[in-house]
């Protein structure tokens, strides 16, 4: 911590305690936990996740990363020049925080809240020796919710990875498998790829445990890189492993012995599995490189003196930059309080059930479709709508799907690119693209075109992201203008809609397309009624 060994009107000597600059710590502590309040809230929701429940170790294990070094640095008397770099982080994450606070998408804020951190120590140690600790901030990072959009592109490649894995060692041992999309048919069960990846779940903590394993190895940096970087591949591997012992099981003792070694293997044995291929792995490097030590020889743990070194918070003196950054937590925190609420609620609008029978000459076919209770979960919409569209004289039909939400601040549209491939479809084809001119209108009409296809069926998709007026074809833009839209109005409502149509093997890919654009043409009047695109108040 900032230290001196001079006395000074507001403070004691090295040896004794500075009362004032423990206050000023307290206020800059308060502060920081009214503002960064609502990123907190987000962690301990999100700590409440399986993929995620290994949160609240992590602040310890920074800690402890931080406590360990700090004992290379012994007390650093005097003023330092170099501790207003830590007032500009502050700053840096006080802007970061007021744009997650102002577009209500609480993982900002949670995200500056780790910025706030390294400013505190740049304060507390100067620019000089405060940088050298940042392997223990860094390291928080594992304890964030990855943002929706990037989560569900990762989890779900990484699911089909192991799964093909998985199913390419059943076969190797002759095991009777089909994957077919998200679902692994072992014959006498079927499981879905996001059930039988569950073991991915542990894929976070186990990124974690890396991070802190290499900071420990004493090794050659590139070791530390091999151990680093090896968490996703053995997580992956370890769960096809799991898959293949699973499906072993269920085709050749029955199910019920598949359900007891599924709640086992679950656990944390595939957790505790990774960890001692981590150890193998260091183990390995040492013995085939030049160095030979002992892998206990080559791992840091050292633990002693941990207390004396936490004690030296007692030290810390009221400098003019914890100060400042002290009054700048609280006036930020005042700021927001003092603001007055934006948040209307829910959106106005037409709920799908009375959405239109008839889009000119398309009428919807049959009743309405509904989803089942597990998928409705994953999709997460307020409120959504599943019809078939037929014309009297034509063959094909064309599928028309509308989700809505009326807050993406938690969650929010998952996106085709995604969700097709777990249905089995590979995409063949996909291209943004601008069809205002097709449309006649003066904005921009941004959409993907997909081909998608399973086995020798193909299909034409149409879809993409609405954002009060605009209509945007990229996940990522989507997700961008959402927070543009909760700064500047406080909305946090959008929708996707999307448009699917076989092609016949007798036509051609224009053939299909001009029954998505028949459709499309006709659904873009009463679409603002379900899809509200101005603020209610204009």
């Amino acid at each position: 911590m900032s230290v001196s060994s001079s006395a000074s009107p507001t403070g004691f000597s090295l040896a004794g305690t500075s009362l004032s600059g423990l206050v000023w710590l307290a206020i800059a502590l308060l502060g920081a936990g009214l503002f960064f309040w609502p990123g907190t809230v987000a962690l301990l929701e999100a700590w409440q996740l399986p993929e995620y429940s290994h949160g609240p170790l992590i602040p310890i294990l920074s800690g402890l990363l931080f406590l360990r070094q700090l004992k290379e640095y012994p007390a650093d008397p005097g003023p330092k020049r170099d501790r207003w770099v830590g007032v500009a982080v502050v700053l840096l994450a006080v802007l970061m925080g007021s744009l997650g606070r102002l577009a209500n998408i609480d993982d900002i804020v949670a995200y500056a809240l780790i910025l706030w951190v390294g400013g505190l120590l740049l304060i507390s140690f100067g620019w000089q020796t405060g940088k050298n600790f940042w392997p223990g901030v860094v390291h928080l990072v594992y304890m964030l919710p990855l943002p929706g959009v990037i989560y569900y592109k990762m989890t779900t490649g990484l699911q089909f990875v192991s799964s093909e894995l998985g199913v390419s060692m059943l076969r190797m041992i002759d095991v009777p498998v089909y994957l077919d999309g998200n679902i692994i048919d072992l014959g006498v069960v079927k499981l879905h790829v996001a059930e039988a990846c569950s073991g991915l779940r542990y894929l976070f903590p186990i990124m974690s445990f890396s991070y802190v394993f290499a900071c420990l190895y004493r090794g050659p940096v590139w070791h530390k890189a091999v151990l680093l970087l090896a968490a996703v591949p053995i997580t992956v591997v370890m769960n096809s492993v799991r898959i293949a012992i699973g499906g072993y099981i269920a085709n050749t003792y029955g199910l019920d012995w598949l359900e007891g070694f599924t709640h086992f293997f679950e656990g944390w044995v595939i957790f505790i599995a990774c960890v001692v291929l981590l150890f193998v792995l260091a183990w390995a490097m040492m013995k085939l490189g030049s160095d030979h030590r002992s892998l206990s020889e080559a791992l840091d743990l050292e633990m002693d003196g941990l207390v004396p070194q936490f004690l030296r918070i007692r030290l810390v003196r009221p400098s003019a930059a914890l100060i400042a950054s002290a009054v700048l937590l609280l006036g930020a925190a005042a700021a927001f309080t003092a603001l007055p609420e934006r948040n209307t609620g829910p959106v106005p609008r037409d709920s799908f059930a009375l959405f239109p029978r008839t889009l000119g000459e398309w009428e919807q076919a049959g009743p309405r479709q509904f989803l089942d209770e597990r998928v409705e979960g994953v999709l997460g919409a307020d409120d959504y709508h599943q019809v078939t569209l037929a014309q009297p004289d034509a063959a094909e039909t064309v599928g028309l799907f509308m989700a809505w939400y009326d807050d993406q601040s938690k969650g929010g549209v998952h996106s085709p690119e995604v969700c097709l491939p777990g249905s089995g479809w590979e995409i063949a084809w996909l291209e943004r693209t601008d069809v205002a001119d097709e449309m006649g209108s003066d904005r921009p009409f941004e959409l993907n075109r997909a081909i998608i296809q399973m086995g020798e069926t193909r299909m034409m998709v149409y879809y993409w992201f609405q954002q009060k007026e605009r209509r945007i074809a990229w996940d990522f833009e989507a997700k961008f203008q959402l927070m543009l839209d909760g700064i500047r109005t406080g909305r946090t409502d959008g929708a996707l809609v999307r448009l699917t149509t076989l092609i016949a093997p007798t036509e051609d890919d224009a053939a299909a397309e001009a029954r998505l654009q028949s459709v499309l043409d006709e659904l873009v009047d009463p679409l603002p009624r379900f899809i509200p695109e101005g603020d209610p108040a204009a």
